[in-house]
């Protein structure tokens, strides 16, 4: 049994994640903004870190997980900052809780990936503020010495669970690529039970 740490729990990815990580077994801390997000269950610890920027709370939540797996979003127009200022929180916190093992949700476009592709140019033309809080987390993680994986997944979607999807660090990802939340945080929690990925960006696809 794994204890895993889940920031952006009451996001539309990171319900998905705690829900995952408890069928299978695990015991789960769920970073949210305001108590009584979530229905008491057995091995869910839900703490309230209402501040992104507030290390101290972080790293005492942390105290005792395995693995943290950042599902953190932000607004859907306008700038946006949160995945930055909670992924730099989370690496300082992470070394205080001696806690090792990071995968975040990441997006497919940014960086080396932020190319010509009728892809990229779509989606930075939708959600560009989006995209450029990404590009500005991902260097925070690559360079904080943890045992990272950083997930890059196309378009999100609602579909339940199929568990039929590609991973891959050069899946080829289309106009038309997309993938379920429920698929992707079950790869996610895969990736914390078995690191397949480490230091890695896979893309994940229907």
């Amino acid at each position: 049994m794994e204890t895993i740490a889940v920031l952006g729990a009451t996001g539309g990815t990171g319900r998905y994640v705690v829900d995952t990580a408890l069928q299978r077994g695990h015991r789960v801390i769920a970073l949210v903004r305001q108590a009584g997000m979530f229905a008491p269950r057995d091995r869910l610890d839900e703490v309230v870190w209402p501040e992104a920027t507030d290390v101290p709370v972080l790293a005492h939540a942390l105290q005792g997980a395995s693995v943290v797996i950042s599902a953190l979003g932000g607004a859907e127009k306008g700038p946006t900052t949160i995945c930055t200022d909670g992924i730099r929180s989370a690496v300082d916190a992470m070394r205080t809780a001696r806690v090792d093992r990071l995968i975040a949700v990441s997006a497919h476009g940014v960086l080396e990936t932020h190319d010509k592709s009728l892809y990229a140019m779509a989606v930075w033309a939708n959600v560009g503020e989006r995209m450029r809080d990404k590009e500005t987390m991902e260097p925070l993680i690559t360079s904080s010495g943890l045992n990272w994986t950083i997930v890059r997944p196309p378009k999100l979607s609602d579909h339940a669970a199929s568990g039929k999807y590609r991973t891959g660090t050069n899946l080829p990802i289309r106009l038309w690529s997309s993938i379920g939340r429920a698929d992707l945080a079950a790869f996610l929690v895969t990736e914390a039970e078995a690191p397949q990925y480490s230091h890695a960006c896979p893309r994940i696809a229907r």
